[in-house]
């Protein structure tokens, strides 16, 4: 996964693409949250969201 994430930066450093960091954050935060609330007492408030 390191490799991957350390691949991603290069590319972003090489080619000026710095605006596809915050994207790429959020889906990773909102993926997180979706993969942790699953079958728990939050996830009809997260469901709200969507």
């Amino acid at each position: 996964m390191s490799g991957f994430l350390a691949e991603l930066w290069d590319f972003m450093r090489e080619r000026k693409k710095f605006w596809l960091a915050p994207i790429i954050i959020m889906l990773l935060l909102l993926g997180g949250l979706i993969i942790l609330s699953e079958g728990s007492a939050v996830a009809p408030f997260i469901y709200t969201l969507f």
